[in-house]
């Protein structure tokens, strides 16, 4: 998914090679989530002054839509999402983000529909899959999710190829970091992959290898990295909640039928 916001710049795997990318346990800092929270309630009551004024500002609901997500608010989150598409409804099919407030929310058949939805506006993008992906497995089960998993025929950016196999259940987590490793990337570009491998990973291991503890320590590398401290985007501000709430134990942690894999 195009990451954006970038004005918040502030910003099973016992195998050797995943052993070696994760740190000791240690307490993650908190420090940055305050100033980042500080900052998104800041924003937050700008865009609902932008909204008193005009109630029809498509932006200001967008915006606050997404300081509420980021702030933890999925319920705001996804009331403003939904107005922004009462007030231009041909933004519905490129409007992924109302799929990820349905995600947190527990509302998964609504995401699953809403990521569907949104392939018919961009066949390539296989995080958007993904989603659909945990929508789907969340809702159905393993087995229901793997079926139903969305095609895709032109290629996409690294690591999401490799990513939607692992997802398929054709590669391994470990083999997932052991390609990337194969790969020459411009080292600022390999931070990049790096951070889409820890997130997937890390929740590929919380779902389907019902690893919290490895999860944990994928989505901590996701949080502490670099490429998403730096710039911020939207998808690392998803990664900081998820891994936050999962420390926190709000994660969804009820059982899903066939979720283990055999």
């Amino acid at each position: 998914m195009i990451a954006f916001l970038k004005s918040f710049s502030l910003l099973f795997f016992s195998s050797l090679l995943l052993a070696s990318i994760l740190p000791a346990e240690s307490k993650p800092d908190r420090s940055i989530v305050a100033l980042l929270n500080k900052r998104f309630l800041e924003q937050e009551k700008k865009a609902s002054l932008a909204i008193k004024e005009n109630p029809k500002l498509v932006r200001g609901w967008s915006g606050r839509g997404d300081m509420r997500l980021f702030l933890g608010d999925f319920e705001g989150a996804k009331s403003d999402y939904e107005k922004m598409i009462q007030l231009d409804p041909s933004l519905e099919v490129s409007h992924w983000r109302l799929g990820i407030a349905y995600f947190y929310l527990k509302e998964y058949d609504k995401a699953a529909k809403q990521f569907e939805i949104y392939h018919n506006y961009d066949a390539v993008d296989r995080e958007n899959g993904i989603w659909r992906f945990m929508s789907q497995f969340k809702s159905k089960g393993l087995q229901a999710a793997r079926e139903g998993l969305l095609k895709y025929e032109k290629d996409d950016r690294p690591p999401y190829p490799l990513l939607y196999e692992m997802f398929a259940g054709r590669l391994s987590p470990d083999q997932v970091f052991s390609k990337i490793e194969t790969v020459e990337y411009p080292e600022n570009y390999r931070t990049r992959v790096l951070f889409h491998a820890y997130l997937y990973v890390g929740i590929y291991a919380e779902l389907v290898e019902q690893n919290k503890e490895m999860a944990k320590k994928l989505l901590r590398k996701a949080f502490e990295n670099e490429y998403g401290q730096s710039t911020g985007t939207y998808m690392w501000q998803v990664a900081r909640l998820h891994y936050f709430q999962l420390l926190s134990r709000k994660v969804d942690d009820s059982p899903v039928p066939g979720s283990k894999e055999k």
